[in-house]
Parts: C-alpha cells; sequence; structure tokens
C-alpha cells in the first residue's frame, strides 16, 4: 500500500469525501481532523485525550467506524474495513502511524511538547513498534461494546462536522 498523501494547503478532503454523505460540513471545513477507531479503547483515550487538552483550532474528532470517517481513510489511501493506522489531517498535512500519535501529544503543548523528541529515532523503528500495538490493541485492551462518540467542541469553538452514529 502507498503511503498517505499531503494534501496541497487549502484543500480539505473533507468537502470532497464528505458532501453528499450524511454528514453536513461547514461552508469552512474543519481545519484539522483525526479519525480514530471508535471500538479500540486505546484510541478512544486518545480521543479523550483531546478533549481533555483543547487547542485552537480543535481536532474534529471522527470515528472510523462512521461513514465519514471511512470516506476520509479511503480518500487517504487506508482501507476502511482494516485500516492499519489512525489518520490525522491537519492543515494540509496528512499524517498516520507514529507521526500521527507525536502530533496529537505534541499538539496539546506544554510539556506535551517533549513527546517530539520520540522523533529522533528512526520513522522505520518507531512505526515498527506501532504496528505491533494496533495489531494487538484489541487482544491487549479490549475492545468497547459501542462505538465512543466524543462530545463536540464548546460553544464559540469551530462548529464541528454533525457527529453521526455508525
Amino acid at each position: 500500500m502507498s503511503p498517505p498523501r499531503s494534501l496541497p494547503p487549502g484543500v480539505s478532503p473533507v468537502l470532497a469525501s464528505a458532501q453528499g454523505s450524511a454528514v453536513a460540513v461547514n461552508a469552512e471545513p474543519p481545519a484539522r481532523i483525526v479519525v480514530f477507531d471508535g471500538l479500540c479503547h486505546v484510541c478512544s483515550r486518545g480521543a479523550r485525550f483531546l478533549e481533555r487538552h483543547p487547542v485552537q483550532p480543535p481536532f474534529h474528532l471522527v470515528p472510523m467506524q462512521s461513514e465519514a470517517g471511512r470516506q476520509l481513510l479511503s480518500v487517504h489511501g487506508l482501507d476502511p474495513d482494516d485500516p492499519p493506522t489512525f489518520l490525522v489531517l491537519d492543515r494540509g498535512r496528512c499524517l498516520t502511524h507514529s507521526d500521527a500519535s507525536i502530533h496529537i501529544m505534541a499538539s496539546a503543548g506544554g510539556a506535551w511538547r517533549m513527546v517530539l523528541a520520540a522523533r529522533l529515532v528512526p520513522r522505520p523503528w518507531r512505526d515498527a513498534l506501532y504496528r505491533l500495538l494496533a495489531r494487538n490493541r484489541y487482544r491487549w485492551f479490549g475492545r468497547r461494546a459501542t462505538c465512543y462518540l466524543p462530545t463536540p467542541p464548546a460553544a464559540g469553538a469551530q462548529a464541528p462536522i454533525e457527529r453521526e452514529r455508525p
């Protein structure tokens, strides 16, 4: 499988992939999107991490089990039926595997930015460790009975993609 492609600044896959589906999109597409596994305990905790450490502009959390999540994965070259990673779209950048994890944690700011030191480890080594965790996440940490649906951003924040139950 080829690596996901990076989008030019200002181009959003949300408009291309979600228009015409059950998902409503603002006139201005979200600048930051995280497509995560809503059934995975580790991934759901990552989504809750983003909710506890709000950033501006906010990340819009989309479960990969939703139609919008499946479309975003597909548009970025990931198999929506068996995605090997979660997906982070941040202002035209497309991040996956360990780079996505590091980016999410560092975006919280403060002491969390120290996680950027993990980039000193060669990407193939980081991604091998990521793939080991991803491949065994249900076995090691269990599977949620229902898909985790994040809470919408606080009032006054950029309006989110309307939540949809998978």
